[in-house]
């Protein structure tokens, strides 16, 4: 009976523990290699392919349907020209503002009026990042500042930046001060309040794990907090380029001066006095181009490599 028992306790008894998952003998030998194997199952369901698409794929997948939209616009636009929806010093053809075009090109101006604009922005933002960034972690991370300060904040973020160029004018006088402290006034609290929003969604798993591991303070917030809020954290960076670039826009178009040399802003406003409206359509190109420029080289690569290292990306 000895031997019949131990045949019982080491045959179909032994297989329905391991089966059910208890006992030390199932928890040494056929638990975790079974949950092992489920859960490699279960990552190469989700594993996402990775691979570089052909340039050929990338030119008509990302190339050709920008193209393709700017085409119909100009058809569209050189439509309502031919058929004279309106005078003809209301809505220039497409034709007369490229004679602009290739007027400041054969002057040489062009590239300088765009770099003028363009290197005041960068500087604000840049800024504006170095400003926005730290106030942002300290908002999101303290209760008392986030309860003083982060009204203020979502306040300043829908205030309209062309109301600072008055009094900016006034304290700072027309020199590119003034034109920072309207970018910094309109993007900083774009960015601290992104971050915000990121480090809300910080899952609080990530916090306490972090602190376990000794990543408290600085280090914490450099090591768990910043990686993990990044989607947000990229999401008020892209929208404190926008409010830089228009705080720019509306401080060059009002405050005009030739201390401040010629930006596109100016050239807006030079175009409205002088009645030259394809002057005026080229300024409000150039200034859609930049902006749709800095988006397609700076953000958007960023975002997908964020979205690529989360996995969630699934061709380059």
């Amino acid at each position: 009976m000895g031997s019949t028992d131990t045949r019982a306790g080491t045959g179909s008894g032994a297989g329905v523990k391991s089966g059910s998952g208890t006992g030390p003998g199932a928890s040494g030998r056929g638990g975790p290699e079974d949950l092992a194997g489920l859960e490699a199952g279960l990552d190469a369901l989700d594993t996402v392919e990775t691979r570089r698409a052909p340039l050929r794929e990338t030119l008509v997948r990302k190339v050709l349907p920008p193209v393709v939209a700017v085409a119909l616009v100009l058809a569209v636009w050189q439509l309502l020209v031919w058929a004279e929806v309106t005078d003809a010093y209301k809505l220039p053809a497409p034709s007369a503002v490229w004679d602009s075009l290739s007027e400041m090109w054969l002057q040489g101006t062009l590239f300088g009026v765009m770099w003028t604009s363009v290197s005041r922005a960068l500087l604000g933002f840049v800024l504006a990042l170095a400003i926005g960034t730290p106030l942002g972690l300290l908002v999101a991370r303290v209760k008392v500042v986030r309860a003083a300060v982060g009204p203020i904040l979502s306040g300043l973020q829908s205030l309209p930046s062309v109301a600072w160029v008055p009094p900016a004018v006034l304290w700072l006088g027309l020199n590119d001060r003034m034109m920072f402290a309207v970018i910094l006034l309109g993007a900083v609290p774009s960015i601290a309040n992104g971050l915000v929003a990121g480090v809300d969604q910080v899952p609080p798993l990530f916090l306490r794990a972090g602190r376990t591991l000794g990543a408290t303070g600085l280090r914490g917030a450099w090591h768990i907090v910043m990686p993990a809020a990044l989607p947000g954290y990229l999401a008020g960076l892209k929208q404190g380029w926008a409010f830089s670039w228009r705080s720019l826009m509306a401080a060059e178009i009002i405050a005009s001066s030739p201390e401040l040399g010629l930006g596109l802003g100016q050239l807006l406003e030079n175009g409205r006095n002088n009645s030259d409206m394809p002057g005026i359509f080229l300024a409000i190109l150039l200034i859609l181009l930049v902006g749709i420029a800095v988006d397609l080289l700076v953000f958007s690569p960023l975002e997908r490599a964020v979205l690529r290292r989360r996995g969630l990306l699934g061709r380059g």
